[in-house]
């Protein structure tokens, strides 16, 4: 997949657990999982909008688009 999810750099950047996370945001343990390691096939805006807001940063410091090679 082209799209690289970052989430558990900014985890670490922020000092902050995936249990924290996903108790302050409302999102069970096991779809945040399935988030950070790229096993979903979309995120709701607003699920990305309370983990920018959480984690204090930028949509763009969770996700990027990574080319595939041909």
């Amino acid at each position: 997949m082209p799209i690289a999810i970052n989430l558990d750099l900014m985890l670490v950047k922020r000092k902050t657990s995936s249990r924290e996370l996903a108790a302050a945001i409302g999102l069970s343990e096991t779809n945040l999982s399935l988030l950070k390691s790229g096993k979903v096939k979309g995120v709701r805006f607003n699920t990305l909008e309370a983990i920018c807001k959480h984690l204090d940063c930028q949509p763009g410091d969770i996700l990027e688009y990574v080319p595939e090679e041909e």
